[in-house]
């Protein structure tokens, strides 16, 4: 087992048991030194997609899963990894029963774009069923989005 640290959809305990059925949630906490953001526009068939860059004065929420090696594979094809869309990357994860080292996907794009309203919506209700905090939900549900042109 591998420790994974979601930050996106894949917040939503009910979609990673969908995702990844033999990996259990282990825990929440915060990314520290690090901020959501969102890049890739060209990538994503509705604006930018969700990413996480270094920011030494932000956090983000995430759920820590404990990830086997065949659910690995699984979720490397759900969010592009096996296509280099996203990388791996080790980070630091604080939560109520200390630190770990985890990893977690970061967008091999530029940075900036925005996302779409209904992608913004996803990512605050997967928050929700994390238990994130209601200001970091209300946050991402106040974010600047793509306008839809109609």
């Amino acid at each position: 087992m591998t420790l994974y640290a979601a930050y996106g959809t894949n917040l939503d305990p009910a979609r990673m048991g969908e995702r990844c059925p033999h990996s259990p949630l282990r825990s929440t906490g915060w990314l520290a030194g690090w901020r959501l953001t969102f890049g890739g526009e060209e990538h994503g068939w509705d604006g930018a997609l969700a990413t996480i860059v270094q920011d030494p004065v932000e956090q983000v929420f995430v759920a820590v899963y404990d990830v086997t090696d065949e659910d690995e594979v699984a979720l490397d094809g759900w969010e592009s990894a096996d296509t280099g869309l996203y990388r791996k990357t080790r980070v630091r994860v604080s939560t109520m029963n200390g630190e770990l080292v985890v990893w977690a996907y970061v967008l091999d794009a530029y940075e900036g774009g925005l996302p779409s309203a209904s992608y913004l919506g996803v990512l605050a209700d997967a928050a929700d069923a994390a238990g994130a905090p209601d200001d970091y939900t209300s946050a991402l549900r106040m974010r600047p989005c793509r306008s839809t042109g109609l």
